[in-house]
């Protein structure tokens, strides 16, 4: 791109700038160079006002905020334009003074330094958006209660217009040094096209502020008319606003993260706090030292009362949100800590496992052999004709103990059996239905009720259908156990589908676990010696684990215990499900 092309825009309004120089030196005052300059000026800012605009419809986030703010701050600027038309070229009298749109025209510096403040050239999180915009809010209400405490007195309530024009005229250099200001230190903190742009947006309102300055003297001395060399640094300025805004679309304008000097973050908030102590500095002067008109200083004084009623509101609200959040702070705390907590059980428990698991395997062949040895020489002795029914009755006896003690072998090397398993998808009902009939018969008649309630969108999972068959007939029968020593009761199986997890839960009516978050330990058990060994639990929990998904246990106020499976979805089944709601 060429130099030309890069500075096409403002080598526009320089153009337009100097052709107003030139018609302003060799046209005298006349209805036409006013009608002339009014109209030229509106014009010129609606462009700026209509560039602005289209960049807040084109651009997204921050960088929209920016845009909109600007485009009110061209707005209100064009509304003073107007009613300077409806009077010198519509109605062809002079502007009223003191007019109401001076307050329009002195207010349209606010929604420009609320684009700067605002920074949307830094990435912020939403917190820390709220917070800025909180602190800008109570800076623009003070400001209105500023200028109505200093300005109104003189225009509504005692009208003095030499006070009037001297106090506004402060007023309004104040207002643009502020957004000088504020476009300074945000050139110096900031960088790439954010950079270029505010320090172009700086040097056209300090052309601005530097002219405006002149031109309200020449208003007071009685100089000024319009389409006079004054407002030539208003052309200026507005056109090269507009050639800003124009040339901005080709620039880089991302937010970026700068690390700011914490004594700039801390500037607004210092200022926010400092609006809310000056008001009653501000009361304390009305009263000690104002010369003004008894209902003057009535007026400000009322003016100090509600301004410092509605600062106080916004330091409340900012107390409240800030405790909202600390309380949303703690509660998120404390369920990082509970999951925490709870997924350091879960490896506590996997260690667990591992290091039994290896520990029971080894020691389970060890009893193996010499117990199948029993075994043998049991039967062939059993076998033999010459024993007598004493010695029979104690063959018997050892073969059955042996028996039970192949059975704890078995328990053993199916615990320490955890290794992964070959997975294909399966179906939980078909497996929970089958050892339902399994176990059917330990059902008490009349005393035991099993009811089970499947989801017609319950899942298939990916896993082996041998490990989860047993698992259920473990779950299932110490629930059995736990309603036979209540002597009967009802056990209720569901089913559910939950996002990408096939939720089981097993809930009977007995009379719950004593310890609920040992349960799962190994060699732990309720049951009386020789009903169990501890064990079955700690293998389920070992097999859910070994298929992605998680166990936990309760008790329920009402009584009985709930166990609850989740298992995740076999990722077929997952996007069928996802084709068929679709």
């Amino acid at each position: 791109m060429s130099v030309f092309q890069r500075y096409r825009w403002f080598a526009a309004a320089a153009g337009v700038t100097l052709a107003f120089v030139g018609v302003a030196v060799t046209a005298h005052p006349s209805a036409g160079l006013t009608a002339f300059s009014d109209v030229a000026g509106l014009a010129l800012m609606l462009t700026a006002t209509a560039i602005a605009f289209s960049n807040a419809l084109a651009q997204p986030g921050q960088e929209r905020s920016f845009w909109v703010l600007m485009t009110a701050g061209f707005f209100l600027w064009a509304c003073n334009d107007v009613s300077w038309i409806y009077s010198e070229v519509v109605s062809h009298q002079p502007i009223v003074n003191p007019s109401f749109f001076d307050i329009v025209l002195f207010f349209h510096t606010v929604p420009m330094i609320a684009a700067v403040v605002l920074r949307p050239d830094l990435l912020k999180s939403e917190g820390r958006s709220y917070h800025s915009l909180r602190n800008f809010l109570m800076l623009l209400a003070w400001w209105i209660f500023f200028y109505a405490f200093v300005i109104f007195p003189h225009q509504y309530v005692v009208p003095n217009v030499n006070l009037y024009d001297i106090c506004y005229h402060r007023l309004y250099l104040l207002g643009n040094i502020l957004l000088l200001a504020a476009l300074g230190v945000a050139a110096g903190t900031s960088s790439g096209g954010w950079r270029r742009l505010y320090l172009h947006f700086f040097g056209a309102s300090l052309l601005y502020a530097v002219g405006s300055g002149f031109l309200l003297r020449a208003v007071i001395n009685g100089t000024y008319y319009s389409g006079s060399l004054y407002e030539a640094p208003y052309f200026g300025a507005v056109g090269w606003m507009a050639a800003t805004a124009l040339s901005a679309r080709e620039w880089d304008l991302r937010s970026r993260k700068i690390d700011l000097d914490p004594r700039w973050k801390k500037v607004i908030p210092r200022l926010a706090m400092l609006t809310l102590l000056s008001l009653p500095v501000l009361g304390l002067w009305t009263i000690l030292f104002d010369k003004s008109p008894a209902p003057s200083r009535v007026f400000r004084i009322a003016t100090v009362l509600v301004a410092m009623l509605l600062l106080g509101a916004f330091v409340f609200l900012r107390q409240y949100v800030q405790d909202q959040a600390l309380m949303s702070l703690l509660q998120e705390s404390r369920r990082g800590y509970e999951g925490e907590k709870r997924l350091q059980g879960e490896l506590v428990q996997r260690e667990k496992l591992a290091s039994l698991g290896t520990l029971v395997a080894g020691a389970a062949q060890d009893i193996n052999h010499p117990l199948t040895a029993v075994m043998t020489y049991s039967e062939q002795l059993w076998a033999r004709e010459r024993l007598s029914g004493e010695q029979n009755a104690l063959l018997r006896k050892i073969v059955q103990q042996a028996g039970r003690t192949r059975d704890l072998v078995a328990d053993l090397l199916s615990f320490a059996q955890q290794s992964p398993a070959e997975k294909i998808p399966v179906d939980v009902s078909i497996l929970l239905e089958r050892a339902i009939q399994m176990l059917e018969s330990r059902c008490l008649p009349g005393k035991i009720r099993v009811d089970v309630s499947i989801a017609d969108d319950f899942p298939r999972v990916h896993g082996n259908a041998n490990k989860l068959f047993q698992a259920f007939i473990e779950i299932i029968e110490n629930a059995m156990d736990a309603l036979d020593e209540a002597g009967g009761g009802s056990l209720e199986i569901t089913g559910q589908r939950n996002e990408k997890e096939a939720v089981l839960q097993f809930s009977d009516s007995g009379p719950g676990i004593r310890e609920p978050q040992r349960v799962f330990d190994p060699f732990y058990t309720t049951k009386a010696v020789g009903k169990g060994t501890g064990l079955g639990l700690s293998a389920v929990y070992g097999v859910v684990q070994d298929h992605g998904g998680q166990i936990t246990c309760r008790n329920k106020r009402e009584g009985g215990a709930v166990f609850v499976v989740r298992l995740p979805v076999e990722e077929t089944s997952a996007k069928v499900a996802g084709a068929a709601g679709s």
